[in-house]
C-alpha cells in the first residue's frame, strides 16, 4: 500500500524502543509528530482475563475495538496500542508484525506472563508517497502455532487528483496495438479504454469503452497490447485510443499505420490488371 518507507520505519522503531513512558489500558488512537511514547506494559489480571480462544491468548486494539483506525496527513506518525492477553498458566511469547503499512512496534517480540495482559504501543508513518484517501493493512500477532490478524484502516487527508494519460501508441505489422497507461495523479485508478481506427474508406475498427483488468497506483505505468485479428489487407489507417477512469478527464492518443499484406497487394494487382484489360478492350472496340 505504501512504498518507500523503510528508512522512516527503522527510525520510528528505534524511537519507540527509546521512549519508556507507559500507557494505561484502553488507550485510543492518537496522531503526533513524533513516535509512540510507551514501551510494552504488562498488567496482571486479578479479576480473571477476558474470554480467549482455546489456544489461551487473544489480541485486540486498545479498548477492545474490532480494528485499528488511524487518520492523518502525509508526514504524520500515528500511534495506537495493541493489547495481548495471555489466559494460560504459562508465559507466552508473541511475535508482532505489520502488513500493508509501515508499522513500528515498541517491541516486535513480547513475552506475556501467565494470566496477564501486555499493552504494546505501535506507530504507523504516513510516508511522502502515500496518496490521500483510504488504505487498508493489518497488524499481526503470532504465538502457540497460530496467527491473529487485526485489520488496520488508514485515512490520509489531503487534496485528491485523478489524472491518467495514454502514451507510446503504435501499431505492429500484425495489427496488434501497443500502448502505455500512466497514472499522473495521487489516487488509485481503474482505467477504461475505447479504440477506433479510420481508413481511406471509413471506420475499420470501433470498440466501445470497456473496463481493463487492472488498477494503477499513483505514478505507476503499465504497457499493454490490444489485439486486432482482422486489420485491413491494404489501407492506411489512423488509430485513436481514448483512456478514462472515474474522476479523471479522458486522455487520447493516436498512431498512423499502413497495411499491405501479400493477399491485399495481389487483390489490388488483379483489380488493376482487370481495369487495364477492360480499358484496352474498350479502345480496340472504338477502332
Amino acid at each position: 500500500m505504501m512504498r518507500g518507507a523503510r528508512a522512516g520505519y527503522a527510525a520510528t522503531a528505534a524511537a519507540l524502543l527509546a521512549a519508556l513512558a507507559t500507557t494505561g489500558p484502553g488507550a485510543g488512537p492518537a496522531a503526533a509528530a513524533g513516535p509512540a511514547r510507551a514501551a510494552a506494559r504488562t498488567t496482571p489480571d486479578r479479576a480473571g482475563p477476558p474470554p480467549a480462544p482455546a489456544s489461551g491468548w487473544s489480541v485486540t486494539p486498545a479498548a477492545g475495538r474490532p480494528y485499528v483506525y488511524l487518520e492523518g496527513a502525509v508526514g504524520s506518525v500515528l500511534q495506537d496500542t495493541l493489547s495481548l492477553t495471555n489466559a494460560g498458566t504459562k508465559p507466552l511469547t508473541v511475535r508482532l508484525s505489520g502488513e500493508g503499512a509501515p508499522v513500528a512496534f515498541a517491541a516486535r517480540t513480547v513475552t506475556v506472563p501467565a494470566r496477564t495482559r501486555a499493552d504494546v504501543p505501535f506507530a504507523v508513518t504516513v510516508t511522502a508517497d502515500t496518496p490521500p484517501g483510504d488504505h487498508r493493512g493489518s497488524v499481526r500477532a503470532g504465538a502457540a502455532g497460530r496467527e491473529t490478524v487485526v485489520p488496520l484502516h488508514l485515512r490520509v487527508s489531503g487534496p485528491r487528483l485523478a489524472a491518467l494519460t495514454v502514451e507510446d501508441v503504435r501499431v505492429e505489422p500484425t495489427g496488434t496495438l501497443r500502448y502505455t497507461l500512466v497514472n499522473r495523479g495521487n489516487t488509485v485508478l481503474a482505467p477504461r479504454l475505447a479504440v477506433r481506427a479510420e481508413g481511406h474508406l471509413g471506420t475499420v475498427l470501433d470498440r466501445p469503452e470497456r473496463a481493463l483488468p487492472l488498477v494503477l497506483r499513483p505514478g505507476e505505468r503499465v504497457t499493454r497490447t490490444e489485439p486486432w485479428p482482422d486489420p485491413p489487407a491494404l489501407d492506411s489507417v489512423t488509430v485513436h485510443l481514448t483512456a478514462g477512469a472515474p474522476g479523471a478527464a479522458p486522455a487520447s492518443a493516436r498512431a498512423d499505420a499502413s497495411f499491405a499484406s501479400p493477399a491485399g497487394v495481389g487483390a489490388l494487382a488483379a483489380v488493376l490488371l482487370a481495369a487495364a484489360g477492360t480499358a484496352t478492350y474498350a479502345i480496340r472496340r472504338r477502332r
